[in-house]
């Protein structure tokens, strides 16, 4: 802290008395209510109602090599991904579906396109929900008959994805080009033809890479259906500007109760997908905050390197499986004050840091053993959270 840190021991809880930790904290409200739908199952997965939305990611795998993919879909799997979604543009690919919708741990979607009969071959091969692009799939509309009753007797969901990228080119011709009104009529054209055949078990998608045209496509569907939403900006770029354009899309979107899915379409790595869409559903109480560190941006008042604590403190507790936000603050303005928010934190300064544990604080240390302490202090909270009962889940950790 500044000058006036003291270098004793501040009185606080003995080694012999346990600290009060309580139950995590329920994550707060949302912004709005979320939007009426239908609701579906995706495999295990139940899609829409009041079900939480959930988060989706694609493999970058050759479907056809199935001890990739698997090996693929394991990863997103650990990092938290809940359905996912390979490539099916050939024979070899469609192949290899029986066995890795067997093998998968999570729903596998099959991603067609342009051939229909792979519609059926996904079907027959157990995958847990199709995804179909009409805009690219020649004579769709005069297979509908047959899809919806060969998904209806397995029970598979029918993912009607529309993009800009692949808009057909009728609704072309009428709009000019790719507007929210455009998608929104394509999707709902696809729906009333797998309507006239009694089929529902729809879920639907109209994707742009632009984030504006995106958000009012989005917000036309809801108004106009009550089919599920499955949320994403197509193409959204590399992992920075995909991220930024992805949250901000979101956002507006699930701020006003509307999407079911989501799936952040980045030029990276799928498991970034994963975090990112997970960390947006945290951020806006749509799901159980995990490890969460708050730190500051640091600024001239800063006397320790915020940044390297930061990122060390999270090296050093990733992997924690119990819910924990971690303060790390670097100067006497904010740092007291956030450290004591937090489930476990530290006010740093003047060469020692003082560590918080529930509000109270327990020791000062020197500036060099703040993160060995704090990483300590989280394992026994960890262990303690654990004998309570308290339900696994992803630690919170704070920077600030």
């Amino acid at each position: 802290m500044g000058d006036g840190m003291s270098t004793a021991e501040p009185a606080g809880p003995s080694a012999a008395e346990p600290v009060a930790l309580g139950l995590p904290a329920v994550p707060g409200r949302p912004l709005a209510p979320r939007r009426v739908s239908r609701r579906l199952q995706v495999g295990s997965v139940a899609v829409g109602g009041d079900a939480p939305v959930s988060v989706q990611s694609m493999t970058t795998t050759v479907t056809a090599d199935i001890g990739a993919t698997l090996q693929q879909i394991a990863e997103l799997t650990a990092s938290g991904c809940q359905i996912v979604r390979v490539a099916c543009p050939s024979q070899d690919d469609a192949d290899a579906l029986p066995v890795i919708a067997k093998k998968s741990q999570i729903p596998v979607i099959a991603d067609i396109h342009f051939q229909p009969k792979y519609v059926f071959a996904a079907i027959d091969a157990g995958c847990a929900a199709v995804r179909v692009n009409p805009g690219n799939i020649r004579q769709f509309d005069d297979r509908v008959k047959e899809i919806a009753k060969a998904a209806s007797g397995a029970g598979v969901p029918i993912r009607i994805g529309v993009n800009a990228g692949s808009l057909d080119k009728r609704l072309l011709e009428k709009y000019g080009k790719a507007t929210p009104e455009a998608l929104v009529e394509s999707a709902l054209w696809e729906c009333s033809l797998f309507e006239e055949h009694g089929f529902r078990d729809i879920k639907i998608s109209v994707k742009h890479n632009d984030p504006v045209v995106m958000v009012n496509a989005y917000r036309q569907l809801a108004a106009r259906c009550d089919y599920p939403l499955h949320l994403g900006v197509t193409e959204a770029g590399p992992a920075f500007q995909g991220t930024i354009k992805s949250a901000v899309a979101f956002g507006a979107l699930l701020s006003e109760g509307i999407g079911d899915t989501i799936r952040v379409s980045l030029s990276a790595p799928p498991v970034e997908e994963v975090k990112v869409g997970i960390q947006i559903l945290e951020s806006l109480n749509l799901r159980q905050r995990r490890l969460e560190i708050v730190s500051c941006p640091s600024c001239g008042r800063a006397q320790v390197d915020v940044y390297k604590l930061a990122d060390q403190v999270t090296a050093g507790l990733e992997g924690m499986e119990v819910p924990l936000r971690v303060a790390v603050m670097g100067c006497v303005v904010n740092g007291p004050g956030e450290a004591r928010e937090a489930d476990l934190g530290v006010a740093s300064g003047n060469g020692k840091g003082q560590i918080f544990v529930k509000g109270e604080v327990i020791k000062t240390v020197p500036e060099s053993k703040i993160v060995e302490t704090l990483i300590e202090e989280a394992m026994n909270i960890a262990r303690r959270m654990e004998d309570e009962g308290v339900p696994s889940g992803t630690p919170d950790v704070t920077v600030s």
